[in-house]
């Protein structure tokens, strides 16, 4: 018995054939040759610009001048522990006059924003682990931690953060 339309309809999967699928016509850089392509490959939304990282980057600005305003660095040394930053740069930095920040300045950011966490869990008392940074150490020459930061090199950030990390270690 033949199936009927009803059985036949059941059966097969609905999946439009290629030539119900919208297209367009899309043409060639020298306009004398044409493709045709499905609707969807042209409709594709064009990724959005990340309106939010400005936002990001100027907050993590606000963030680091705030801690290194508790630890008593100078613009010098906050200039340094940046990166260098052009010095106009650096001051509309400070002034909220951000736009896209390198990685570099973005990772030594983190550096400065973990070694600040790390200070509060090993100290309980805010004004000691404020004070810390500027507190001879000798396990950075006699010099101060902050000096080391500034140095001017991304690994003496991660030098003085590897050294809290290790210090905290029993509290983590």
């Amino acid at each position: 018995m033949p199936d009927t339309g009803a059985t036949a309809r059941a059966k097969s999967t609905i999946r439009p054939r290629p030539s119900q699928i919208p297209a367009v016509v899309l043409y060639q850089e020298d306009c004398k040759s044409a493709v045709r392509a499905p609707v969807t490959a042209v409709l594709q939304p064009k990724p959005e610009p990340d309106v939010l990282a400005d936002d990001r980057h100027g907050l993590a600005l606000q963030g680091f001048f705030a801690i290194v305003d508790r630890w008593g660095a100078d613009n010098r040394a906050s200039r340094r522990i940046l990166g260098n930053p052009a010095e106009r740069t650096f001051y509309d930095w400070k002034r909220g006059r951000v736009g896209r920040l390198p990685d570099d300045t973005l990772r030594r950011i983190g550096y400065v924003a973990g070694i600040w966490k790390a200070l509060q869990i090993v100290y309980s008392d805010p004004a000691l682990a404020d004070s810390w940074p500027s507190r001879p150490n000798a396990a950075f020459g006699g010099q101060t931690p902050l000096a080391r930061m500034a140095a001017g090199d991304v690994t003496d950030l991660a030098a003085v953060r590897a050294y809290l990390d290790a210090a905290r270690a029993p509290w983590s």
